[in-house]
């Protein structure tokens, strides 16, 4: 059974930092794009950032780049999303996704096949 599983979740100041990691287990990802997406209270599930398989290529939305960092670490089959300079309005579930077997980048949540449970990031003012 695949399972993604993100930790390092938690509050934060305005202008902190904190790391996102997701492990997966069942299977190896090492061949496809692995990405985040963030789901504030009453808006829809948005895209953040991916990777491709080799770590090789990465992708940001508009409102996280140069602030945020996506990588990974294919021998332990985990992804990292690095979050510095922290906006209240980053306040957020941030959920792991997976794409099944492309090494395709999609900002499209209905292109991942494998999602993680969330985990929550407050940030305050």
């Amino acid at each position: 059974q695949v399972q993604l599983v993100e930790s390092g979740g938690g509050l934060v100041q305005a202008g902190g930092s904190l790391r996102l990691s997701c492990a997966a287990s069942g299977r190896t990802f090492s061949s496809s794009v692995m990405g985040w997406f963030r789901q504030a209270p009453g808006k829809e599930r948005e895209f953040v950032a991916a990777v491709t398989g080799s770590g090789g290529s990465v992708y940001y939305a508009d409102s996280v780049k140069g602030r945020f960092t996506i990588s990974r670490d294919n021998a332990k089959n985990t992804v990292y999303l690095q979050m510095n300079s922290l906006k209240p309005e980053d306040t957020a579930v941030y959920y792991c996704a997976a794409r099944g077997w492309s090494n395709y980048y999609s900002s499209s949540r209905r292109s991942y096949d494998y999602w993680g449970q969330g985990t929550q990031v407050t940030v305050s003012s």
